[in-house]
C-alpha cells in the first residue's frame, strides 16, 4: 500500500489529527531572503563558452544548518524578494520504522533538497530517526507562487512531520552530543574540574576540561589540555612540550598564576604526592621479545599483547629532578595509595598460580620511603580488588570478594561458593581484618576514606541501581545518602571541607553533575546534560516490575513503553538481560539504548535474573556452577508472567537480546523454549569448553562462574549446558553478531553455532563487525550494528523484511 503524507508543518499532535488527502504547506521554518548579487561580468562567456545564467546562483553555498533556527512562516505562498535571493524552508520528518520515501516539491522551478544536512534527490531512504529536511530555493524578483510539499512512502509506514523539534529518542540522540566524563573537586572544596566529551555528527570527538567555582558556578576556563589537581596544594596542573622537553605547569585557580614546576619531565603516567613535592611514575619495562614468526607461549596469558612487560615504580623529586627507582624485579607492581603526609606508599604485587583457584595472587605492601623498608600487610590473597590508607595511615581499607582475608566476609549457605564479583569492604586494624559489609546486600564498586570527617564513602550496586553510602569505621554503621540520581557514576571528595561532587544518571535521563554537603546531605545541581542531549526529546515511561520465580524469590525487572503509548494497542516486545555476575543497571547512556528501542514501537522488558551482584551474597552465588540453569528459568517465567499481567503485549511477537554472557543466555534460552519469535546473540558463548580455553580471560572468568569446576570434572556444566551441544533444539530465528577482533569471547563461539544451525536448516544469520573487539565502539560501525539489530527485529516482530533486505540483500552464490 502506498501512503502519501502531505506536510502541514504544524506540531506532531496536530499532524496526527490531519486525515486530508492533500494538505498545502502552511507552516514551516523559514530563513531568508538572503540577498545574493550577480557577479561582475568581466567577460560575456566563461571558459566553457557558456553565458551567465541567473539560475546558477542557486549553487551559491549557504549554511544549511541555520535553516532549522528560522522563524515560523504561515501562508499558502512561499516568500519571494524584489531581487535575486536565496531562501530556506525547514521541517522535520520522524519515522519509527525503516522507509523508502519520495519528497516531492511542486511549484518551485529552482530548488535543492537537503536531508540531514546532505544534498539529496527526491528519493530517500529514511532509517528510523528524526530527519531534518531543508528546501533551499532561489527567487529572481518574480512574484510569489504556491508551494506543495509531500512525502510518499512505498509501504504503509507511520511518519510524523512538523516544525516543532520534539521527537522520540533516536540513535543520533544516543551517539551525538556533549556528555560529562569526569569530575574532580579541589581539596578545599572551592573549585571544580569537569571533563566533557563531545561527539559530533559523523563521529568526530573533542574532549575538554572546565574549571569553575563551586559557590557561584562561575566558569573560569575551558581548555582541550587535560588539567588535574596538583596533590592537595590547591593548584591544578597540566603538561606541555617546552624548549628542553616536557614541562609540568601548575596554576593558581584564583589568580590564574602559572608556575613551571619541572622541566625535562620524564615521559609516562604519574601520580602527584599530596604536598606536591614529588611524583610517582609508573615505568613500563619491556619483557623478553618473542620471535615474531615462531615462538613459545610460557603461560596462558602470554597470548595477550604486552603480557611479558612489567611495570615498576619510581619517585621523581620536584626540586632536583632525580628519578629514583623504588621497586625492582620481574613481578608486576602497582601503586594503590599514598598516605596524606606522603611518607608511605601502599603497593600491590601479583603472581600467577595456575594449579589452584584463584590462579592469580596479590600481596599488599606498605613502603616507608624514609627508610625504604616494606611491611607485608596481606600475602598471596587472590580475592583482593583494591585498598587505601585511612587518613592517619594507621589502618587500611580493603575491597575484595567474600572469600577475601580468609573468608571472614562470606555470607552464603554452607557448601555454596560466593561470587568473586560481589565485592565487600574490610578494615585492617592492628593487623586484624574486620568485615564491614558482610550482612550488607549491595555490592561495593568504589570507595574513599574521607580525611575531613573520617567517614568511609562508597558506591555500590544496589539491586539495579548504584547508590552512594557512607560507613562509620568505628562502629560499622552504614547510611545510604539520598541523591537525585539512580546511578552514581563518579565521586570526588574534598579533603578539608564538608563537600563532595558527583555525577550520575537514571533510567530516563543522562548525566547530571552535583555538589553535596556532607553535613547537611543537601545536593546542588551544577550541570544538566539533559538540557542539550534530551532537548526536545520525548521519552516513553520506564516502570518497575517484580515477579516471584519458582523458588518464591523476588526477581526485579523494569519495562520501557513507547512514546504516546496506548494500552488499547498490541505491541511487539524486546526482552533484554545479561544473566551473568553483574546486574543490568538503570544506566541511560549504554550501547543497548532501551529508550531508543522503545521509540521504534516496542515494549522493552529488562530482567535481572538470579546470579547478579547487588541483591545479596546468596542471590549472587547462584551464578556460580549453574551455567545458566535457573537464570534461563527466571527469564522465561518472567516473560510469561509479564505478558499475563500486561495485555498490551503481542505474545506472538516477542524478541530477545543479550551480549557476552547475555549472548550465551540468548542461545541457551532457545534450547529451552519456543517463546521467542526472534533472538539476537552478540558476542555470545556457545561452548563453555572452547570459551574456557580460547578467550583471553576464559579460564579466569570460569574461576568466578565455574569455581572449582573444570571441563574434565563437570561435563554436566561445560557440555550439557552449552548451546552448541543442544543446537538441534533451536527453532527460533537467531542472529549472531560478533566483532572479528574479540579477545574476550572469540568469534569462533558464534561461528560454530552459526554453522550448526545452517547444517540443521534453521533460520539464522551471522553479521561480523570487522576490527571491533568485545564491544562495538567505532562510530560508523556502531550505527550499522545497531541498525542490524533493529532490522532483524523489524523483520520478525513487525513482519517487515524491507530494512533487513536493504542491508543484507539475498546473494546468489
Amino acid at each position: 500500500m502506498k501512503k502519501t503524507l502531505l506536510i502541514a508543518f504544524c506540531g506532531w499532535a496536530a499532524m496526527a489529527t490531519q486525515a486530508a488527502d492533500t494538505l498545502q504547506v502552511r507552516q514551516f521554518r523559514y530563513t531568508g531572503p538572503i540577498a545574493i548579487q550577480k557577479p561582475l561580468m568581466v567577460d560575456s562567456v566563461d571558459f566553457n563558452g557558456k553565458t551567465f545564467d541567473v539560475n546558477s546562483l542557486l549553487q551559491t553555498p549557504v549554511s544549511i544548518s541555520q535553516a532549522s533556527a528560522g522563524e515560523t512562516y504561515d501562508g499558502t505562498c512561499y516568500p519571494s524578494a524584489s531581487a535575486e535571493a536565496l531562501h530556506m524552508l525547514a521541517f522535520s520528518v520522524y519515522n519509527a520504522s525503516y522507509a523508502k520515501a519520495k519528497i516531492v516539491v511542486k511549484n518551485l522551478d529552482h530548488y535543492q533538497l537537503y536531508v540531514d544536512g546532505n544534498k539529496s534527490d527526491a528519493d530517500v531512504v529514511l532509517e528510523p530517526d528524526n530527519h531534518q529536511v531543508v528546501v533551499k530555493y532561489l527567487t529572481t524578483g518574480t512574484a510569489a507562487d504556491t508551494i506543495d510539499i509531500s512525502v510518499t512512502t512505498e509501504t504503509d509506514v507511520n511518519l510524523e512531520a512538523g516544525i516543532t523539534p520534539s521527537h522520540p529518542y533516536t540513535l543520533s540522540d544516543v551517539t551525538d552530543g556533549r556528555r560529562i566524563t569526569g569530575v574532580s573537586i579541589s581539596p578545599d572544596g572551592t573549585w571544580l574540574i569537569t571533563s566533557h566529551k563531545t561527539t559530533f555528527p559523523g563521529g568526530r570527538t573533542q574532549t575538554t576540561w572546565q574549571l569553575s567555582e563551586v559557590k557561584t558556578n562561575r566558569l573560569l576556563t575551558e581548555t582541550t589540555e587535560a588539567i588535574r589537581w596538583y596533590g592537595r596544594t590547591g593548584r591544578y596542573y597540566f603538561t606541555r612540550q617546552g624548549h628542553n622537553g616536557r614541562q609540568l605547569i601548575t596554576v593558581d585557580p584564583k589568580t590564574g598564576d602559572q608556575r613551571i614546576e619541572a622541566n625535562e619531565l620524564p615521559e609516562g603516567s604519574f601520580s602527584v604526592a599530596p604536598q606536591g613535592d614529588y611524583l610517582l611514575f609508573t615505568i613500563q619495562n619491556d619483557g623478553p621479545k618473542p620471535d615474531p614468526q615462531v615462538h613459545e607461549l610460557v603461560e596462558p596469558d602470554d597470548r595477550q599483547p604486552g603480557w611479558r612487560n612489567r611495570q615498576t615504580l619510581a619517585r621523581y623529586d620536584i626540586k632536583t629532578g632525580l628519578l629514583q627507582p623504588l621497586t625492582y624485579g620481574y613481578h608486576q607492581v602497582s601503586l594503590t595509595d599514598i598516605s596524606e603526609d606522603g611518607r608511605y606508599l601502599l603497593l600491590s604485587t601479583s603472581r600467577s598460580r595456575l594449579t589452584q583457584r584463584p590462579t592469580s595472587l596479590t600481596t599488599l605492601l606498605r613502603l616507608d620511603m624514609q627508610t625504604m623498608q616494606a611491611d607485608t600487610l596481606i600475602a598471596d590473597d587472590g580475592f583482593i580488588a583494591g585498598a587505601c590508607f585511612s587518613p592517619d595511615a594507621t589502618e587500611i581499607l580493603v575491597m575484595g570478594s567474600p572469600e577475601c582475608l580468609g573468608g571472614i566476609g562470606k555470607n552464603v549457605p554452607e557448601g555454596r561458593i560466593p561470587s568473586m564479583y560481589d565485592y565487600q569492604l574490610y578494615i585492617l586494624r592492628d593487623g586484624q581484618p574486620i568485615a564491614l559489609t558482610r550482612d550488607f546486600n549491595p555490592s561495593v564498586s568504589r570507595y574513599w576514606w574521607n580525611s575531613y570527617d573520617g567517614q568511609i564513602y562508597f558506591t555500590a550496586n544496589d539491586l539495579d541501581y548504584v547508590h552512594l553510602f557512607r560507613c562509620n569505621p568505628k562502629d560499622g554503621d552504614i547510611q545510604k545518602i539520598e541523591v537525585p540520581e539512580e546511578m552514581v557514576n563518579q565521586v570526588s571528595i574534598a579533603h578539608t571541607a564538608p563537600c563532595l561532587a558527583f555525577f550520575g544518571e537514571s533510567a530516563s535521563n543522562c548525566d547530571r553533575l552535583y555538589t553535596l554537603n556532607t553535613k547537611s546531605l543537601k545536593t546542588n545541581l551544577v550541570e544538566d546534560s539533559n538540557d542539550t542531549i534530551l532537548k526536545d526529546v520525548v521519552l516513553g515511561e520506564c516502570l518497575p516490575w517484580t515477579f516471584s520465580n519458582g523458588n518464591g524469590d523476588t526477581i526485579y525487572a523494569r519495562y520501557y513503553l513507547p512514546p504516546h503509548f496506548s494500552a488499547d494497542r498490541k505491541y511487539p516486545m524486546i526482552v533484554y538481560y545479561y544473566g551473568g555476575c553483574s546486574p543490568t543497571s538503570r544506566s541511560f547512556d549504554t550501547l543497548y539504548p532501551m529508550h531508543a528501542y522503545a521509540a521504534q514501537g516496542y515494549i522493552v522488558l529488562v530482567v535481572n535474573p538470579s546470579g547478579a551482584a547487588g541483591f545479596g551474597q546468596e542471590f549472587s552465588s547462584r551464578h556460580v556452577n549453574t551455567a545458566g540453569e535457573g537464570v534461563a528459568d527466571d527469564i522465561i517465567q518472567g516473560v510469561k508472567q509479564f505478558c499475563s499481567e500486561h495485555p498490551f503485549v503481542n505474545k506472538s511477537k516477542i524478541g530477545c537480546l543479550g551480549a557476552s554472557y547475555g549472548g550465551f543466555m540468548t542461545q541457551y534460552l532457545q534450547t529451552k523454549t519456543d517463546l521467542f519469535a526472534a533472538a539476537i546473540s552478540h558476542a555470545g558463548i556457545s561452548d563453555h569448553t572452547s570459551y574456557w580455553g580460547e578467550g583471553y580471560w576464559g579460564y579466569s572468568y570460569s574461576e568466578v562462574s565455574m569455581a572449582e569446576s573444570y571441563p574434565w570434572t563437570r561435563k554436566d556444566l561445560y557440555v550439557d549446558r552449552s548451546p552448541l551441544y543442544n543446537a538441534d533444539k533451536i527453532h527460533t530465528p537467531l542472529l549472531f553478531l560478533h566483532g572479528s577482533a574479540d579477545t574476550n569471547v572469540p568469534i569462533g563461539e558464534s561461528i560454530q553455532m552459526y554453522n550448526a544451525l545452517k547444517l540443521l536448516g534453521r533460520q539464522t544469520a551471522f553479521v561480523v563487525v570487522d576490527g571491533e573487539n568485545h564491544w562495538v565502539l567505532d562510530y560508523q560501525k556502531r550505527i550499522k550494528w545497531h541498525n542490524t539489530i533493529m532490522a532483524w527485529f523489524e523483520r520478525y516482530l513487525k513482519d517487515d523484511p524491507a530494512w533487513w533486505n536493504s542491508m543484507y540483500p539475498e546473494k546468489n552464490l
